[in-house]
């Protein structure tokens, strides 16, 4: 067994619903098993300043349903310098803290991989991104709220669609990696997907929305990811407009309504099972290691490998839309 007697507990980079059940749960496990939690507020910055303070039980009763962030977070690129790092270390030997688990994406791993190598202090980290786009993980803590959000929303968009026969083109999160507007477009129905992971063709959208015209279909939702390589949701929207002067298009950005609201059962139940997991990883002196779920199975995947590959959706889902459209 380790001789860790104290964790830090931080969340980091963008914030995603989960978060507190997973903090919640490494607070408990550490507890139960005999060790020291202290939270870390605002992230890399907050070990930077030393905004540290010891957590007891209480401290995460009645958290497990919200969203956001008890612990706060921030981006810190003083962190990404050596001399950041340093007193990051000085301030976790100030507190006695001797291992971290660190609630983030693959930015927040690299920072904690970076720090590992440095200094002698373990760090094992949770996937907590709306992204989904983490290797080493099916799913990542946020990321099944954010998609129930953007279905729920679509759901509302597509009444005014009918009741207008209009074009909505709405756009979602999705930077590099279109999980969200895959199988958020599938579960609400969308007639089209647009995603960074497959070239968009214009020609080919514009005759798909031709022949609905023909077939006098009501409404079109169009789901297009931000990172769509065609320019986001309002630049497809107006090169449409060219050639459908008749549509009446619309568009519509759910923007950061995605990253909110209470986390759904399975992102508390995700997150819980992580958070233990966290600990036992610590207890057996591994570090440097992202904490995941596969196949319903706790898997550890080294910072290295989370950092240097991404999971992709895969777009040869995007078929579905065309055997579901017809």
């Amino acid at each position: 067994m380790t001789k860790i007697k104290s964790v830090g507990i931080l969340t980091s980079g963008g914030d995603s619903p989960g978060m507190n059940a997973a903090i919640r749960a490494v607070v408990r496990a550490a507890i139960y098993y005999g060790l020291v939690p202290y939270g870390i507020r605002h992230g890399y910055y907050g070990m930077i300043t030393g905004q540290i303070r010891e957590m007891k039980s209480q401290n995460v009763s009645g958290i497990i349903q919200y969203g956001g962030t008890i612990l706060k977070t921030a981006r810190c690129e003083e962190f990404k310098t050596p001399e950041g790092r340093k007193m990051a270390y000085e301030q976790l030997k100030k507190h006695n803290i001797d291992s971290v688990v660190v609630i983030g994406g693959d930015g927040s791993f690299k920072g904690a991989g970076a720090f590992s190598a440095e200094y002698d202090i373990p760090f094992v980290g949770l996937p907590g991104t709306i992204d989904n786009d983490i290797y080493g993980t099916d799913y990542t803590i946020g990321y099944d709220t954010a998609l129930n959000t953007v279905v729920q929303a679509v759901d509302k968009i597509r009444d005014t669609a009918s009741s207008h026969d209009r074009l909505f083109f709405v756009e979602v999160m999705g930077r590099d990696a279109g999980f969200i507007a895959l199988r958020g477009g599938l579960a609400c129905g969308a007639e089209a997907i647009l995603i960074p992971e497959a070239e968009t063709h214009l020609e080919t959208l514009k005759n798909y929305l031709e022949e609905g015209n023909k077939r006098k279909k009501s409404s079109n939702i169009i789901i297009v990811a931000e990172g769509d390589d065609a320019g986001g949701a309002f630049t497809i929207a107006n090169k449409v407009k060219e050639d459908f002067k008749d549509y009446s298009v619309r568009v519509s950005v759910l923007g950061h309504i995605q990253r909110g609201g209470s986390p759904t059962a399975f992102d508390r139940y995700l997150a819980t099972r992580l958070g233990v997991a966290a600990i036992d990883a610590l207890l057996d002196d591994q570090k440097s290691i992202m904490i995941g779920l596969i196949n319903n199975d706790i898997v550890h995947t080294t910072f290295n490998k989370t950092i240097k590959q991404h999971r992709l959706a895969d777009p040869k889902l995007l078929k579905l839309i065309d055997i579901l459209n017809v």
